[in-house]
């Protein structure tokens, strides 16, 4: 397949197709569906978080007007682990199905469900169980690091050279612990699952970003074979992750269908958003670094530990950027788990890196006030010619313009590196200045992918796929490719995505996407045209019978003989004089995670941040933020700039306000609200300059695109706390960053 380095459309910024539909309230969303004989699922939660049941109440339940039927593990029926060898699946316990014992090993845990003919009926009922534990004692300790883990010793993830003889003799060195807290995705829509079952085959509408996946695993635990379960997610009120992996609530939801024969509609509420679909896990990271005076890393080790449930063996990967972010000829990577009373941790936008790179780069800007020496500098000095981790050359790699261009863009010339020494003047006159900086990187991936394009006799195309978009702009970005190789307009291309019957499409996770997709997209549009062009040379009634197929081509919706506009004849007119209603092509992707990549995959970017503070009333404010960010080829540049601009908001949550908390008592989640897990909103958010160097990646696709939903979270919170460092001289190393913590002389550098 051809390049492609030049086109009408791709590459400019197009408003999203599906923006009517949702602004209108036309799309559908999971929990909008609703069928005749519709009955409500409400789960009943463990009010313990380590025990066993022993009694079981239902007769309360049972006498309300309305309910239908309490299930629990007794009389749910057969329901069956996931195999071990199944790919990407995650339900909670370790694809355990619910109810598979009487053990509780997390609060709010699942224990039963009824089912009523209202959803208030059925909350109610669920409220009235009285369930019976024996209590054994919780595990819930915020400390990981130096406590007991899940393996007798940590596990070493990457490593060359001798780490411990280089940092025992370097002239410099950095040795600190980076701490952050378990936080809690909160998209807008609440997890749902909508089951219908026929007798046969269970229609499953979910809050899924992994419909193929999702019908897989379903089907594994119902004991069905993969084609009597359909997975249908046409839109997404966003994820963040917390929706790649099926959740109980959805087997819970197509069993009692099943068991009802009627239709079960299961909404997670907010309070069960903290305790059974996923967190992003605790993590503590202690961080060696050593250097040469002149700047250059001599080694570097990063040690993490993050909290996982009793069952599961979740780890975050918080070192899988370090090995190759900068050279350094003695690294050290190690990863261990601490096991607690939690649910199932689960990724969460940018997992791994996200929090890897918050601790590696506060690291960094740490090691750069020893060695004094400027922190964009510092970076500049160890970047590496190739991936040293792997020891293969980089697909693409603009880390250094994106450090020199985020640094011109952010007037970085002006740094004066000591703390508060710099003033703000005109609106932010009175004000403590402080400037901090990151680099940062996303892992950049295609998986197997397959699509078709079919192009009709009334003008219009229709492209399908089985994958999903989850609010990123993929409906958009497939009809850009499909309209590039077509010329057909975009308001004549239906893209039908969301569905697993349709051809097997990736996971919405990873930003693997768009790199993974598009190609696909293209070589379908491209097999759909070469089909026309056949049908044009040798159909009857075609103006071109007669003529050889490579002797025509097809440009703007037309076919003509080559090099000569004045003989284009329409799409739908030779499909008319073919008597054709339709011409499909199909196309295929194959995947570049293989156990020896020959090319190293990623995007990269540097994250500038401004904050503003007033220490006499101990107000702390961003103020603004630069962005730059190498990830390939920008097929939408509106959509990838909104794509990075919520994930600088997100970041700045990170930083400053997310963390659920846990009582230490009885490990419940205590801020399950959205009034008191805090997260940024418009108020907290400050001018943001986003610049896409937009350097092509054709080792990755044709069309040399990645996927930005990642790289644009990762790095910020480091960004935010070395400019809060930088402007307040207090240095915290826990997120989120409290003005409590700006009060402490304790936490002094």
């Amino acid at each position: 397949m051809e390049n492609i380095t030049e086109s009408k459309i791709i590459g400019v910024p197009t408003p999203r197709i599906d923006g009517p539909l949702k602004v209108s309230g036309a799309a559908m969303y999971a929990s909008d569906h609703h069928f005749p004989g519709l009955l409500y699922a409400w789960p009943v939660t463990a009010t313990i978080a380590s025990g066993a049941i022993t009694a079981i109440d239902t007769a309360p339940a049972e006498a309300i007007p309305g309910v239908i039927a309490v299930y629990h593990r007794a009389n749910i029926g057969k329901l069956f682990r996931v195999p071990p060898a199944t790919g990407f699946t995650m339900i909670i316990d370790e694809k355990r199905p619910p109810f598979e014992d009487d053990t509780i090993r997390y609060y709010g845990q699942y224990v039963a469900v009824v089912v009523a003919q209202t959803v208030e009926q059925a909350r109610a009922a669920a409220e009235s169980i009285k369930v019976t534990y024996t209590k054994t004692p919780v595990s819930i300790d915020p400390k990981l690091l130096g406590t007991p883990l899940s393996t007798p010793k940590p596990d070493e993830k990457s490593k060359r050279g001798d780490t411990a003889a280089a940092l025992s003799s370097a002239p410099i060195k950095h040795d600190a612990v980076y701490k952050l807290p378990t936080e809690t995705h909160n998209p807008i829509e609440l997890h749902a699952s909508v089951a219908v079952y026929d007798g046969q085959k269970f229609t499953l509408y979910e809050t899924s970003q992994a419909v193929m996946n999702h019908r897989d695993v379903m089907a594994a635990m119902l004991g069905v074979p993969p084609e009597q379960v359909q997975v249908i997610t046409r839109f997404l009120g966003s994820g963040f992750g917390g929706k790649l992996w099926p959740w109980p609530q959805a087997l819970i939801a197509a069993a009692c269908a099943r068991n009802l024969k009627r239709p079960v509609k299961l909404v997670v509420s907010r309070q069960m958003m903290f305790q059974s679909v996923g967190h992003r896990p605790a993590i503590d990271q202690r961080i060696q670094l050593a250097a040469e005076p002149n700047g250059k890393l001599t080694a570097i080790q990063q040690d993490y530990v993050n909290h996982t449930s009793i069952l599961d063996d979740y780890d975050e990967g918080c070192g899988e950027i370090t090995p190759f972010l900068y050279s350094t000829p003695n690294l050290l990577v190690t990863a261990g788990l601490a096991r607690r009373n939690v649910g199932n941790p689960t990724a969460m936008r940018g997992p791994g890196a996200v929090p890897g790179l918050y601790a590696l780069e506060s690291a960094m800007d740490e090691l750069a006030t020893k060695l004094k020496i400027d922190p964009v500098q510092l970076r500049l000095l160890n970047e590496p010619t190739l991936d040293e981790s792997l020891n293969i050359p980089f697909s693409s790699r603009h880390l250094t313009e994106c450090l020199t261009t985020g640094a011109e863009k952010f007037g970085w010339s002006r740094y004066n590196p000591t703390p508060g020494s710099m003033k703000g003047t005109g609106d932010q006159a009175g004000l403590t200045l402080g400037w901090g900086m990151a680099a940062c990187s996303w892992l950049a991936a295609r998986s197997e992918t397959e699509s078709s394009v079919e192009l009709r006799q009334d003008g219009s195309a229709r492209i399908a796929c089985g994958t999903q978009d989850i609010g990123g702009g993929t409906y958009t970005v497939l009809a850009q490719i499909v309209s590039h190789e077509t010329g057909i307009p975009l308001e004549k291309i239906e893209v039908v995505l969301g569905d697993s019957a349709l051809p097997a499409g990736p996971i919405s996770g990873g930003s693997w996407v768009t790199a993974s997709v598009t190609p696909s997209v293209l070589q379908a549009a491209q097999n759909a045209t070469k089909l026309l062009v056949q049908a044009a040379a040798t159909s009857e009634g075609s103006p071109f019978k007669g003529r050889k197929p490579e002797d025509l081509e097809f440009t703007d919706a037309t076919v003509r003989l080559k090099g000569q506009p004045n003989t284009a004849v329409s799409m739908s007119e030779i499909l008319r004089s073919a008597n054709i209603s339709s011409v499909s092509g199909t196309g295929k992707s194959d995947t570049t995670m293989g156990p020896k990549p020959k090319l190293s995959f990623h995007s990269y970017g540097a994250q500038f941040a401004e904050v503003t503070w007033q220490p006499e009333i101990a107000r702390l404010r961003i103020s603004r933020v630069v962005t730059v960010i190498d990830a390939g080829r920008m097929i939408n540049p509106r959509a990838a700039r909104n794509q990075i601009e919520g994930a600088v908001v997100m970041g700045i949550g990170m930083a400053l306000f997310e963390e659920t908390m846990y009582d230490p008592r009885t490990a419940a989640p205590l801020n399950n609200n959205l009034a008191d897990y805090v997260v940024a909103v418009n108020a907290d958010t400050p001018s943001i300059d986003v610049t896409f160097l937009d350097h092509p990646d054709f080792n990755l696709n044709a069309l040399g695109a990645r996927g930005v939903g990642e790289i644009g979270l990762a790095g910020i919170a480091a960004a935010i706390g070395n400019a809060v460092h930088h402007a307040t001289g207090t240095r915290v190393r826990s997120l989120p960053i409290r003005i409590e913590d700006l009060l402490e002389p304790a936490h002094l550098a």
